[in-house]
């Protein structure tokens, strides 16, 4: 019989949740110390006088953070995001419209971070604002799956805030507040929302977001983008190009850990053209594990959907996997030439600052509701100062 080790029951007792998105989670994290330290090789040169140890060190303390917040957030009763989430939404509100309107760091000809005091770490509030939302309307529809066809009481307060929100982003930032807005449809999807409802808030989002990509400042660089992908006479972007030759020069097994010579060529190679690295150094058989990680993740993500107790959680659990994922594909498909050219990182695996604390804390988020505390509802038609009984696992009420 194997000997139970201190350490053993140690990982017992304060690992909880799914123990294969643990694994999954920390295979990411060595995949991309790996691959962030050999992409930022030429910044090393030209940010820290050469020393190539500057990047990777601080990425791995950025990973190693991410990290614990992930464990303290999945420590914690995923019950208690359900308020959580509407203090940061009113956080991430002033915040948003101050890096717009007032003092903004400006990079790449947006304003979308603000720069923290002291540490001097950049912020995106867009990430805040991402988690919290989310998480917010998770919160919303669970609470109304009985009154999903009232417009006053359901789809208005859902309307405000992801047209308040996404509306805010799209000023500096288009395809984060796409892609979250095409979160929150799915997300509604799978809380029931009918068809009509939906339909509704993406004509409100079609007009509301036009307007705001129009009084932002990313309308000239989303057309150029947009033309470039659609018209095929025209010249492939510079990053797109060396994209393509980091990939077509890769072969089955690729260059090797290290060996990459896009690195040296593509704007970003450590965050948005980290895939193209990827596949240059280990081949298409490592583009396809990177891939099927993130699919693995999906599935777990939406077992602990399955397996969760209330809608609260089942939601919430949804919401922030199909987040991180659709983001993940569509980086990997500006990358192999499938759309136009983003921006987006590619989580769990670029270069970043906080936005691997946010990952972090969503992922907390996912294993607390794989935990499986059960949500507490009451009997119906019951005394409302009565004892309150679970709700059962995979339950929509």
């Amino acid at each position: 019989m194997e000997a139970v080790t201190p350490r053993h029951n140690w990982l017992q007792r304060n690992l909880k949740g799914d123990p294969i998105l643990w694994a999954i989670v920390l295979l990411f994290s060595v995949i991309s110390i790996a691959v962030v330290y050999s992409a930022t090789g030429t910044l090393a040169y030209k940010k820290s006088d050469g020393n190539t140890e500057h990047f990777l060190f601080k990425h791995t303390s950025l990973i190693l953070v991410g990290l614990g917040f992930m464990f303290a957030a999945h420590r914690v009763d995923y019950r208690h995001y359900s308020r959580l989430s509407l203090y940061a939404l009113l956080v991430s509100v002033p915040l948003l419209l101050y890096t717009f309107f007032v003092g903004g760091t400006t990079l790449n000809e947006a304003s979308r971070w603000l720069t923290i005091p002291v540490i001097n770490q950049t912020f995106q509030p867009s990430d805040l604002a991402k988690l919290a939302l989310i998480s917010h309307l998770a919160s919303m529809l669970s609470r109304r799956q009985q009154h999903l066809h009232d417009f006053k009481s359901t789809l208005l307060p859902v309307m405000l805030w992801v047209g308040v929100i996404c509306g805010l982003i799209i000023l500096s930032n288009a395809s984060t507040a796409l892609l979250l807005f095409a979160t929150c449809m799915l997300l509604m999807f799978i809380g029931r929302v009918p068809l009509k409802q939906m339909a509704v808030m993406v004509a409100i989002g079609v007009v509301l977001g036009g307007a705001g990509l129009a009084a932002g400042q990313r309308l000239g660089t989303v057309m150029s983008r947009v033309s470039s992908f659609s018209d095929p006479n025209k010249k492939t972007p510079f990053q797109l190009e060396h994209s393509y030759i980091a990939i077509a020069t890769a072969g089955i097994a690729g260059k090797g850990p290290g060996k990459s010579t896009e690195r040296n060529i593509l704007p970003h190679p450590y965050s948005d053209f980290i895939f193209a690295i990827i596949i240059e150094e280990y081949g298409l058989l490592g583009g396809a594990v990177v891939l099927l990680l993130y699919l693995a993740f999906l599935y777990r993500g939406l077992k602990t959907v399955m397996n969760s107790y209330g809608a609260f959680g089942g939601l919430l659990s949804a919401g922030l996997s199909f987040s991180l994922v659709l983001q993940a594909l569509v980086n990997m498909g500006v990358a192999v030439g499938l759309g136009p050219i983003t921006g987006l990182p590619l989580p769990l695996l670029s270069m970043g600052g906080t936005s691997l604390i946010f990952t972090g804390i969503s992922i907390g988020i996912i294993l607390a509701v794989s935990r499986g505390e059960p949500e507490i509802r009451p009997v119906v038609g019951s005394d409302p100062n009565a004892p309150r009984i679970p709700s059962q696992r995979g339950a929509y009420a």
